[in-house]
């Protein structure tokens, strides 16, 4: 996993894979660059549809189930990590409860909450870290700033 992390940072996003649900094989993230993952037209019926499912079939790829910690990190988290090794808004917390660590080891560049978010440049390389409690709505000025300099 190391070598594939290394390979990762030389070529962002770009150079590492995730295998997508269902699929045999791993997928370059590659790949997806230039591709829209999802329109705003498309969030509000996916929210709607996914709980409780009513046959709702998104029209994106979504990617298996992965550990973002310990010592089987996924290579994409590992790599996402390193570039960014604390979220922007909240540099010093890491868990609340250490009780609640079940991976090994534990890293201080650990995610420490499913709902910290990652957002990476058009390029591939990893922008800022937001923590569980940075409003989401908020990203959208540096989502603003990222296609400006694409421009």
């Amino acid at each position: 996993m190391a070598a594939t992390a290394a390979a990762g940072r030389a070529a962002g996003l770009a150079g590492l894979a995730a295998r997508p649900l269902g699929a045999a094989e791993p997928l370059s993230l590659g790949s997806l660059r230039g591709k829209e993952n999802c329109t705003n037209d498309e969030i509000l019926p996916m929210l709607e549809h996914v709980r409780p499912g009513n046959g709702y079939k998104p029209n994106f790829i979504m990617f298996e189930k992965c550990e973002v910690n310990g010592k089987n990190a996924h290579p994409i988290f590992t790599f996402l990590k390193e570039a960014l090794p604390f979220p922007h808004d909240d540099p010093s917390s890491l868990m609340t409860n250490p009780q609640y660590i079940i991976w090994s080891p534990v890293c201080r560049n650990d995610i420490a909450w499913n709902f910290e978010k990652f957002l990476i440049g058009p390029d591939g390389v990893p922008f800022k870290r937001y923590s569980r409690s940075f409003e989401t709505i908020k990203i959208q000025d540096d989502i603003e700033l990222l296609l400006q300099k694409v421009a």
